[in-house]
């Protein structure tokens, strides 16, 4: 009986000698020449990109004397020079369009009976460069969101603010978002008052050129909305300035400001329109 005792002692031990030995054999720093061992696979370190692209990411780097940097080869490639996305378009009419049967899409010349209709890739140039004189620039050139003010698209922004930009500027677009409160905010600088009178007034490209490229301690979104996401986003400001004007900014009126239109007023002039078109090809015909 001791005997046998003092075998399944010394079996447990060595069999707690070879865990160990495997577990240290099995866990090795990344070098060079290597990208080291770990227990489980991506458990420690991520395989993954890095999505923050704004600060350098150690993992899986491991060329030191590389001339390229780590931020730089963390940063999201540019497309090859020349070449554009398939479908090249930030955005379909979607109020005349997607109410237009084949035939009538055919009839217009939107697209001819061999063609390959390519969904919306979100991928519009922008022609501002990062700094200030290209700033006040956009701010000037740019007037009018080339969206209109829909239902869908003010819920849409509303869901991208709350993820994106609520956490500094605040549920209520004025700043006080959840990094700069009360009770032990860490925030190094107050973020902008997106409801003051000076943004309010302000045109629709200064909003747009901050997303692109950010402002101050705040990151650039480019690479995180799409082309029609951004725009949502700034459509959810403006009725959140409206709100605090007691004025109207909805699908149906937009008493904010000039510069966006309510869908139901493009809806209505296009169904004009083609009211219009179908009449003079039906006395064309006689």
């Amino acid at each position: 009986m001791i005997i046998m005792t003092k075998q399944i002692i010394k079996s447990l031990c060595i069999a707690c000698v070879v865990l160990v030995i495997a577990l240290l054999q099995s866990c090795s720093s990344a070098s060079s020449k290597s990208p080291g061992h770990e227990y489980m696979p991506d458990m420690a370190h991520a395989v993954s990109v890095e999505a923050n692209v704004y600060n350098h990411y150690a993992y899986n780097t491991f060329e030191k004397e590389s001339v390229i940097g780590k931020k730089a080869t963390s940063m999201p490639r540019l497309p090859v020079m020349g070449s554009v996305p398939r479908g090249y378009a930030g955005y379909a009419n979607e109020i005349t369009d997607a109410n237009r049967s084949k035939e009538e899409l055919l009839a217009s010349g939107a697209f001819n009976q061999n063609s390959i209709r390519t969904p919306m890739n979100g991928s519009v140039p922008y022609y501002y460069t990062d700094n200030e004189d290209e700033r006040t620039r956009a701010t000037k050139e740019i007037i009018k969101n080339p969206f209109p003010i829909t239902a869908k698209r003010l819920e849409k922004g509303k869901e991208l603010y709350v993820i994106f930009c609520g956490i500094c500027h605040g549920e209520k677009a004025n700043g006080g978002g959840y990094l700069v409160r009360d009770d032990g905010g860490k925030y190094p600088a107050q973020p902008a008052n997106l409801v003051s009178d000076d943004l309010i007034n302000s045109s629709e490209g200064r909003y747009y050129h901050s997303i692109i490229y950010g402002k101050n301690t705040m990151g650039g979104y480019s690479d995180k909305l799409s082309y029609e996401e951004r725009w949502s986003v700034v459509h959810y400001i403006r009725s959140l300035q409206a709100g605090t004007k007691s004025l109207v900014y909805s699908e149906v009126e937009n008493t904010l400001n000039k510069w966006a239109i309510p869908g139901a007023s493009v809806k209505k002039a296009t169904d004009h329109a083609m009211e219009t078109k179908a009449t003079h090809t039906t006395n064309s015909s006689h």
